[in-house]
């Protein structure tokens, strides 16, 4: 089931924004992010300007992947939490519901410690939301409403672009 292509609404995209958003007032963050496992960014919040997120998802992503295949070399499943530690900036990596990629950024002002303890509440927060998508995803799935996409034909973009 962790392959099927979830389709958020508005109401959970403000749910994961209202997390992340306290996620950094309470870790001191300067910045937060929600990836998926492909790389697409799903949501951001704090003071980050200027920074790539495009690049920025797409490497987290990667850098699960790659984890990801170390951990079974070593006989783990995975390495659910990756910290890497600069000069200026940390980066903190929490793999949430095993779907969703939780990014935080911070620097001085906050501590490893603090970071861990408000992410492993904002990640329980977060797998919630994401569990409630699956389940809406997969009754619609079971009862063949499939994708809201799905009637949608080649014929009728066309014409939606030719007017």
């Amino acid at each position: 089931m962790q392959d099927t292509q979830l389709v958020m609404y508005d109401e959970d995209f403000r749910k994961i924004l209202a997390v992340i958003q306290k996620l950094v007032r309470d870790a001191n963050a300067k910045g937060i992010f929600v990836v998926d496992r492909n790389g697409q960014l799903i949501g951001e919040a704090g003071e980050m300007r200027g920074i790539d997120t495009t690049s920025l998802a797409s490497l987290t992503a990667g850098c699960i992947a790659a984890t990801g295949g170390l951990a079974k070399i070593v006989g783990e499943e995975e390495f659910p939490i990756h910290f890497h530690q600069g000069q200026r900036d940390n980066l903190h990596i929490t793999l949430v519901a095993k779907r969703i990629i939780l990014v935080v950024i911070f620097d001085e002002r906050s501590s490893l410690g603090l970071v861990r303890l408000r992410v492993k509440k904002a990640g329980a927060e977060l797998a919630k939301v994401f569990e409630g998508i699956q389940k809406r995803t997969e009754q619609a799935e079971a009862q063949g409403a499939g994708s809201p996409f799905a009637e949608i034909t080649d014929e009728d973009i066309d014409n939606l672009f030719s007017s």
